[in-house]
């Protein structure tokens, strides 16, 4: 086998290997096989529609308990995420959560710090279907926003219209 033969096979080689690799940076990965399973999924409010999503981890050992999902101390450090509100005690009929964020929007994660939104006494309590919303009642005191300094693994399945 000549020189020449060996320098083309080894070439032939390292572009395969480079293609392979190439293929699998341009964002599919070796996952392994796949199966079909049911999951729980959730509605939430964003900007006036509906949104699906997953809950799989949280920072809480007690909210962990309660949803049968996994804990996870270290989600505690993310900083700088979205929010997801939660609306406790008194509350409009259809109340869902609402998000901050959803897929598309820049500053989109699926890790979402927990606030807690409860209505003054008084206040009228209406559906609340966006975080401008909250925040505008907010700032009139009609509601009190309180974060929970808890973070929620909760990617947005489905992003409604």
């Amino acid at each position: 086998m000549s020189i020449r033969n060996v320098a083309l096979g080894a070439a032939a080689i390292f572009g395969a290997g480079a293609l392979v690799a190439t293929a699998y940076a341009a964002g599919r990965l070796p996952l392994g096989p796949s199966t079909k399973t049911r999951q729980l999924t959730y509605r939430a409010f964003y900007d006036g529609h509906k949104d699906a999503y997953l809950v799989t981890d949280v920072s809480s050992k007690a909210q962990a308990r309660a949803m049968h999902i996994n804990y996870s101390a270290e989600l505690r450090r993310s900083k700088g995420l979205p929010e997801q509100y939660f609306v406790t005690g008194r509350a409009a009929a259809g109340q869902l959560s609402v998000f901050g964020s959803e897929p598309g929007e820049s500053n989109y994660n699926p890790l979402w710090e927990e606030f807690f939104v409860s209505w003054k006494a008084g206040a009228n309590a209406v559906l609340l279907v966006k975080d401008d919303q909250i925040n505008e009642l907010a700032k009139k005191g009609e509601l009190s926003v309180r974060d929970a300094h808890i973070v929620l693994n909760a990617p947005i399945v489905k992003v409604g219209k």
